[in-house]
């Protein structure tokens, strides 16, 4: 029979421990499984690469293995005498090894390796997150205010997996999602049989705002001022979604004039938005008798046209 490498198949040193051979093997297993690789050869390889954890995994059979001896790998060669007595062959001086397959001898001795291309379970299928036995992937539509999406939050969420009894699942939703996006929490969808968990996927909504919009990673707010404020210059109180800020109004301020407050947006790993306040001129909803007199009397004084443009009667 031809020898196989299996130090060799799964990149380690011979002395590797349990640790290094399991990490080997989950980092290779995901690399050639059929279902995700595009490595033309990855059936095969992803076969070697079970075979080999199989073995190199279980104390006893890597015990057997390494008493084999070393060859090249693809060398032809026979277990020693006795080899097969001593790990369970049974038969007097060992059995005939010969046209036998180097996975098979593994599998006389100690019951099946589960390691073939069509293998769909298993410890070593498991140990890579692969398998049929995987939960489904679910969706659930979550609404938010515009608070809880700038500061994170946590929300209970009763989820129902096709087939599957309804449970109530705690989740943590960053700071930062925008209405629109789709946020991955990995293993929190349906059970699967031999506990590889699917992904559930949260669709994000946000509730409309009394005081705020979003536009992207910005925030917009309207912010009534007086037409004195606007004349003569001021200083506000802005109310964002990190605390108030005091805000200078320059003199003259036009109505529909944005002042920007850098970074006070929408948080982001990338840079958070900007926070834009957006003037709007105001009258009182009723004048006194006074301030009528102090509106006649600056219209006497005042040489201003807001009109300049427009046809003269």
């Amino acid at each position: 029979m031809k020898y196989k490498d299996y130090y060799q198949i799964l990149g380690v040193a011979r002395d590797a421990t349990t640790e290094d051979i399991r990490k080997a093997y989950r980092r290779l297993a995901r690399k050639y499984h059929p279902d995700v690789s595009k490595e033309p050869d990855a059936e095969e390889r992803f076969k070697e690469v079970n075979e080999a954890n199989d073995v190199l995994s279980d104390p006893e059979k890597r015990a057997a293995y390494d008493q084999l001896g070393r060859y090249r790998s693809g060398q032809e060669f026979r277990p020693p005498p006795g080899w097969g007595e001593r790990f369970g062959q049974g038969g007097p001086g060992g059995a005939d090894f010969g046209g036998m397959d180097f996975g098979d001898l593994f599998s006389q001795l100690f019951g099946g390796l589960g390691g073939g291309p069509g293998f769909r379970g298993g410890r070593g299928f498991q140990e890579a997150g692969f398998g049929a036995a995987r939960g489904q992937d679910v969706e659930a539509g979550v609404t938010l205010t515009l608070e809880e999406a700038y500061q994170g939050t946590e929300r209970s969420l009763s989820l129902a997996a096709p087939g599957q009894v309804p449970r109530t699942l705690r989740v943590r939703i960053p700071a930062g999602v925008l209405p629109g996006g789709r946020l991955r929490l990995p293993g929190k969808g349906g059970r699967g049989a031999h506990g590889a968990a699917g992904d559930l996927y949260l669709a994000i909504q946000l509730a409309p705002h009394s005081l705020y919009r979003l536009e992207g990673r910005d925030i917009y707010l309207d912010m009534p001022i007086a037409p004195w404020e606007a004349a003569l210059g001021a200083r506000v109180s802005v109310p964002t979604l990190a605390g108030a800020v005091r805000l200078k109004i320059p003199a003259g301020a036009r109505s529909g004039q944005k002042l920007r407050l850098a970074g006070k947006g929408m948080p982001a790993a990338s840079g958070a938005g900007d926070f834009y306040v957006q003037l709007q001129i105001v009258l009182p909803p009723k004048l006194s008798e006074a301030e009528r007199a102090l509106y006649e009397q600056l219209k006497s004084l005042s040489r201003f046209d807001p009109r300049p443009g427009f046809p003269k009667d």
